[in-house]
């Protein structure tokens, strides 16, 4: 993404979101580990531009 859809700016940077906020299978246990999500926001409004899971392949049926 080359410019904010918000506030037109073109400085983002990336944070982890982990900890309790991990996200897992909806139907997984409680000892899932999940993945973390990666948000890509805006440095000068906060606007989040993109959100992925860092480890997909955790929620792989085989995982």
């Amino acid at each position: 993404m080359n410019e904010c859809p918000k506030c037109k700016r073109s400085d983002f940077s990336k944070a982890i979101q982990a900890g309790y906020a991990n996200v897992r299978p909806e139907n997984a246990g409680v000892f899932h580990t999940g993945s973390e999500l990666v948000h890509v926001f805006c440095l000068n409004c906060g606007f989040i531009t993109e959100s992925y899971v860092k480890k997909p392949e955790k929620f792989r049926p085989d995982k």
